[in-house]
């Protein structure tokens, strides 16, 4: 009976340690968020309002050459740059427009005007059928589809709670999400397979958001991290990305309470920060940290001396591995491009 049951316990002990690395693994990381398995349309809280509809037989598309190019010779605090396809994007925040063109080199009245009907609106992202771009003063998302190389405006969304300030793409989900920047609101978008009109599929109220500027959010696999704004307790808030319930909150000193955006790297993360907790922009600066929980302890560091400085760093993407920063309060620098470097930035330069 004892060799039996020595035999027993070193068999379960045998099959415990062949599963327990799949045990770990469950308990300690959750899955890759994937898109969810009902239409669109079946789940819509609402479809778009159709501004003009591009595939009727009657419609007369104008020619790429006669699309307006762009009356500006400079950038107006502008937010955004990032890519799709072959063509680049600059949201023009102050002079209320976006601006496209095929490179980096020519100069911004080479640029043309995809659309000016927005105030002061923030960012767009696409999966590559449709943009969508935030409006943010009318509370507005606005769509936009390509046609023989030129975009038109062909639905909108109406009553997007107070100020819809960021939109990103996330091909995990296939899902756009955009922020209602003073509620605390996140609206969820999507498209049925192969059919470009959009529906409003979810919104998600964070509760630790409400009344505060949080101008972005950054989604990292199954998370979703918050920047605060200037009200309230200054930190960081980890979600999780289905639920939106907060999982981890690391706070931050005062002096950077008016983040503008995380950026998760290999090495850490990139902050940028607007303003201190009364708003003021003397604060304005870049800090890193490999560590979130180490903010509030004052450990990390400023790198914003790699730029002028002096500005108001806004937001970062990353474009064909080099990463681009939008800028504000220094003329004749308003987009950089650099690199990350074994958690360094390097080759720093001027773009416009």
């Amino acid at each position: 009976m004892n060799i039996n049951l020595a035999k027993t316990k070193f068999l379960l002990l045998f099959l415990f340690i062949l599963t327990m690395p799949a045990v770990l693994s469950a308990c300690g990381s959750r899955s890759t968020p994937k898109p969810p398995d009902t239409l669109a349309s079946e789940i819509s809280l609402r479809a778009s309002d159709i501004v003009q509809d591009i595939n009727k037989e009657d419609f007369v598309p104008i020619s790429p050459d006669a699309v307006p190019k762009n009356p500006c010779t400079n950038l107006s605090v502008p937010t955004y740059i990032t890519k799709v396809e072959n063509l680049y994007f600059i949201v023009d925040c102050y002079h209320n427009q976006i601006i496209y063109h095929d490179n980096l080199t020519d100069p911004l009245s080479s640029w043309q005007v995809m659309t000016d009907q927005i105030s002061k609106g923030h960012t767009i992202a696409s999966d590559g059928l449709v943009y969508l771009a935030d409006d943010t003063e009318n509370n507005r998302i606005l769509v936009f589809e390509k046609k023989e190389g030129v975009f038109y405006h062909t639905q909108s969304f109406t009553e997007i709670g107070s100020r819809p300030h960021y939109i990103i793409y996330d091909d995990n989900t296939q899902t756009f999400y955009a922020l209602s920047s003073m509620s605390g609101e996140m609206y969820l978008f999507r498209h049925d397979p192969d059919d470009s009109r959009m529906y409003l599929t979810g919104i998600h109220k964070i509760e630790q958001l409400t009344g505060t500027y949080v101008r972005s959010f950054t989604i990292d696999g199954s998370d979703i991290y918050f920047v605060s704004g200037i009200l309230g307790n200054p930190a960081i808030l980890q979600a999780d990305l289905n639920s939106f319930e907060i999982e981890e909150t690391y706070p931050v000193p005062d002096s950077m309470a008016g983040m503008v955006q995380l950026t998760i790297t290999e090495n850490g993360y990139y902050i940028t920060i607007s303003t201190d907790i009364n708003g003021s922009q003397d604060y304005a600066t870049m800090i890193y940290t490999d560590d979130l929980s180490n903010l509030i302890k004052g450990k990390y560091d400023d790198v914003y001396g790699q730029f002028i400085g002096g500005g108001t760093p806004y937001y970062i993407t990353s474009i064909d591995n080099v990463y681009y920063l939008t800028e504000h309060r220094i003329p004749g620098h308003s987009i950089w491009e650099f690199k990350i470097t074994g958690g360094s930035i390097t080759d720093v330069k001027t773009i416009y």
